[in-house]
């Protein structure tokens, strides 16, 4: 077991989730509409109790590193140093390099995204930053942004910033329901609702773990075809498919309706932040003239570690290898779901990713539940933090990825006479 595995401070992904709030203060009257339309979350103080020794936590989404050969990436950077230290510590272009650019289309090709020219990707700090500038290209207040729920903590907060109200499209096992969104289109185009952007995890979708389906996946773009609706795809998990058979994205047939994001957070270190956008031709100057705006250029530096390392390292061995110990945690937390967890909880099966999706029976609310829970010596994520709903969640979000299956045990144990007691006063 690595240091990466058994460290219980929180990511900031899930700190984000957490948190969402800002402390009132005599400069609160400088803040911005944009400031005042990010919504707080209730379970902020739970950051001081999570470093408390011996907690487990099954809260935060972060890759496991057990198989990334740090020798390898310390050799890799020394060369970068010694061979590129003027250019590696310099300013680079605001785009991104050839190289690394180059490096990106070969990687979606992996996933069935073929043909792609680095001349239309944007290199970002991590996806998340894609998301922004999206909002900020597309986006007025007032306009609408659909998401699946739930839906990624970090996209809600950043849609929220701009002013954007989310509607939320509901999602079965097969993932987002085309029939759902068409409904849901209908109603807000004929209350004067301008929809700009459907949101969407197809794969492993962050937190529910659920996939969208192969066949359903066009019929989505199609719909927003139909609408004039661009769809911004969020793929950070694609390639760790535990079958090592990735669904085709929905930027494969669709090069002119898509944004597609993707991140080597997941694939390689979330340190290195450097994500990308793919995006169509017609859309690319003011994307990535807004992107040059706030970041000015990508770390040359960190690019230049990224595209040595995978040209050197076998790098879909390592992601074989990481998807492997993926499945395994997934497999350890399902068990222990499926022995300790009352018959009146339900959970999803994800094929790949990082988490679980806990349902617990109507009338309970999860975000009591996690004060409990610290107590217990595990914390988890309510499912409040996923939605632009302001109402109770009976669901929750675990997380297998970065917990060493021995550990998710013992949370998932220690969790079980929380959940039980929730359900046994809910029914009473």
């Amino acid at each position: 077991m690595t240091s990466q595995d058994t460290a219980v401070e929180l990511t900031a992904e899930t700190q984000t989730a957490l948190e969402r709030a800002e402390a009132s203060h005599r400069h609160e009257a400088l803040f911005s509409e944009r400031a005042y339309n990010i919504k707080q979350s209730a379970v902020r103080d739970v950051f001081d109790i999570s470093i408390r020794p011996g907690l487990v936590s099954l809260a935060g989404g972060s890759p496991s590193l057990s198989k990334l050969p740090l020798d390898l990436v310390a050799e890799t950077a020394s060369r970068v140093i010694t061979e590129h230290g003027m250019t590696a510590l310099h300013y680079g272009g605001g785009k991104g390099t050839e190289e690394l650019r180059q490096l990106i289309c070969e990687i979606m090709a992996e996933e069935g995204i073929v043909g792609a020219s680095p001349d239309d990707v944007v290199v970002t700090t991590g996806s998340q930053s894609a998301q922004d500038i999206a909002a900020k290209v597309f986006c007025n207040p007032g306009d609408v942004v659909l998401a699946e729920n739930p839906t990624y903590v970090g996209a809600l907060n950043t849609f929220e910033a701009y002013q954007v109200h989310v509607e939320p499209i509901e999602m079965d096992e097969n993932g987002l329901i085309p029939e759902e969104l068409e409904r849901r289109i209908a109603e807000l185009e004929a209350a004067g609702k301008r929809i700009k952007l459907l949101y969407t995890i197809p794969s492993f979708n962050n937190p529910s773990g659920i996939t969208l389906a192969a066949e359903r996946r066009q019929r989505i773009v199609d719909i927003c075809r139909e609408h004039n609706i661009l769809v911004l795809e969020d793929n950070p998990y694609g390639m760790l498919r535990f079958d090592g058979h990735p669904l085709t994205p929905l930027r494969a047939d669709n090069p002119d309706d898509v944004i597609y994001c993707g991140s080597f957070s997941k694939i390689f270190s979330p340190g290195v932040r450097l994500g990308w956008a793919l995006v169509p031709k017609h859309l690319y100057r003011r994307f990535y003239l807004a992107a040059e705006a706030v970041v000015l250029c990508p770390s040359s530096l960190t690019q230049l570690l990224v595209t040595e390392f995978f040209r050197t390292f076998d790098w879909r061995g390592y992601l074989a290898e990481s998807r492997a110990v993926y499945a395994e945690r997934c497999a350890a937390m399902l068990q222990a779901l499926a022995e300790y967890f009352p018959a009146e909880a339900r959970w999803t099966t994800p094929e790949g990713g990082f988490f679980v999706w806990v349902t617990l029976p109507e009338g309970i609310d999860t975000y009591p539940l996690l004060y409990q829970a610290i107590d217990a010596g595990v914390v988890f994520i309510p499912g409040a933090a996923f939605t632009p709903s302001d109402g109770p969640s009976n669901k929750l979000r675990l997380a297998f990825s970065g917990v060493a299956p021995e550990q998710i045990r013992e949370g998932v144990r220690r969790l079980a006479p929380v959940v039980r007691g929730a359900v046994e006063a809910n029914a009473g």
